[in-house]
């Protein structure tokens, strides 16, 4: 099948086809308020042809939606139902798929949920300790984030380790602008960082990560912040980018070798938050197998792999500093010997995409990439 994959971000639309599970061709557009440029999609969609189906990434499932799903009228309807979920996000994914099933009404359109991958999560980690009439009354749970990546990275951990999933406990750092972990065992997710929202969880460029809800209402009570002021400063305003005025890695990497102490200060923390919930995922398999890095940051940023590792030297996890300098995903970049294994891969969100929409539609899946050598 040739498979066109949709992927809908704050700012930009990512386009890209792929034939047997491989990416043929990509395309990244700006976007407005009012949603994708639709000539733009035009001209991409008519390039890009013969196209069999498009799949889409969509944020957020609910509690409804726990599996890719072929997109009619009334699925259309019932996702509006779950903008509040993910204000800043579904309107724009809501707006790819209203403009392309527009242009393209014969072709089948999947939405493919970024909660989805987490839906195995158990009871234990996906249950809020709340009162018993809030979580009757509301879907008050766990839901977890970026599943499409982290399938595709624990699915090609697995690949890169010549293990079947099912024998392995890996953990996947999707590291970028926005930030979440995975605890995978036998191919399933059994934890993650994200929450209800993607607020949760790890220091990421602009949103703070998990603090103490009572910070929140002391701030409400004494300082009289509203709900929307409060919204932007954990959203826009906190992460790397309020410890030191940058979200970009690349900057605050820069800024910290120049000496700059609160970019110092802000690796700082992102590190100690990002070692603690890699062990907190592992303590939630009993163990650790394989480590995978993926997103802008994990691919990208050799020093945050290596000051990461150093502190989970404990867990078995040792990288080969050479290999990790020069790593270009897919590559492995263990210490050699050492119990878990350690790789770098490209985010492919919209390779698990394509999967998904051949599974839904019955077709079969080809491996994303042949297995890199054993070290």
């Amino acid at each position: 099948m040739r498979i066109l994959a949709v992927n809908a971000g704050s700012s930009t639309l990512k386009l890209s086809v792929l034939e047997h599970g491989k990416r043929r061709d990509a395309v990244t557009l700006a976007t407005t308020d009012a949603g994708p440029e639709a000539a733009a999609i035009e001209e991409v969609l008519a390039r890009w042809q013969p196209v069999d189906a498009v799949g889409y990434r969509v944020v957020h499932g609910g509690t409804a939606f726990v599996s890719p799903v072929i997109v009619d009228d009334d699925v259309r309807r019932r996702l509006d139902q779950l903008v509040d979920l993910a204000p800043l996000h579904m309107p724009s994914s809501l707006a790819a798929v209203d403009e392309l099933r527009r242009l393209a009404p014969a072709l089948p359109h999947v939405a493919c949920f970024d909660t989805a991958f987490h839906a195995t999560l158990p009871p234990a980690a996906a249950t809020y300790a709340l009162p018993e009439d809030w979580r009757a009354a509301w879907p008050l749970r766990r839901f977890g984030f970026h599943g499409l990546s982290h399938a595709h990275a624990a699915a090609r951990g697995a690949t890169l380790a010549g293990a079947a999933p099912e024998s392995l406990r890996v953990v996947t750092c999707h590291l970028g602008a926005g930030a979440s972990l995975a605890a995978v065992r036998a191919g399933r997710s059994v934890d993650t960082t994200m929450g209800f929202t993607p607020l949760e969880g790890l220091v990421m460029a602009t949103r703070a990560g998990s603090v103490d809800p009572g910070l929140l209402l002391w701030l409400e009570t004494h300082a009289g912040l509203t709900p929307e002021e409060l919204a932007s400063g954990l959203q826009h305003r906190g992460g790397l980018t309020g410890l030191c005025g940058r979200g970009d890695m690349r900057a605050v990497l820069a800024a910290e070798r120049d000496g700059d102490e609160r970019a110092a200060l802000a690796l700082a923390v992102y590190l100690h938050r990002l070692r603690a919930e890699i062990a907190a995922m592992a303590a939630a398999m009993g163990g650790l197998d394989v480590l995978v890095f993926t997103g802008g940051v994990g691919e990208g940023a050799w020093s945050v792999r290596a000051r990461t590792a150093a502190g989970l030297h404990f867990l078995g996890v040792a990288l080969d500093d050479e290999r990790n300098r020069s790593a270009v995903p897919d590559a492995e970049v263990s210490a050699p010997g050492a119990r878990v294994r350690t790789f770098v891969v490209a985010a492919g969100e919209d390779v698990q995409i394509a999967r998904e929409v051949e599974d839904v539609l019955g077709g079969a899946t080809a491996p994303a990439q042949a297995p890199v050598p054993e070290p």
